[in-house]
């Protein structure tokens, strides 16, 4: 594989690439590959599974012991009651 070194890259530029590397849970060098990649007709195109962020400020997200309680009850709903089918 080559390497290949970008200059003067503005800060702005460098803090987005930086930040939505993280939202995507990316390095920023894999963030960039996948762009370059996906500009030149190369890159893997997921069908049907985008993730949308745009208003997760409106309602917020779950804390991981909020899904597991709710998740819990969930279950338990979906348990089948034997004596009732038989």
């Amino acid at each position: 594989m080559k390497s290949i070194t970008i200059r003067g890259i503005e800060t702005s530029v460098a803090d987005r690439l930086k930040k939505k590397a993280k939202i995507e849970g990316k390095s920023v060098n894999q963030f960039i590959k996948d762009i370059i990649k996906a500009q030149l007709g190369m890159g893997n195109k997921k069908r049907y599974t985008v993730v949308h962020h745009d208003l997760d400020h409106l309602f917020g997200r779950w804390r991981e012991d909020e899904f597991r309680q709710i998740q819990g009850k969930i279950d338990s709903e979906r348990i089948i009651d034997e004596e009732l089918w038989t």
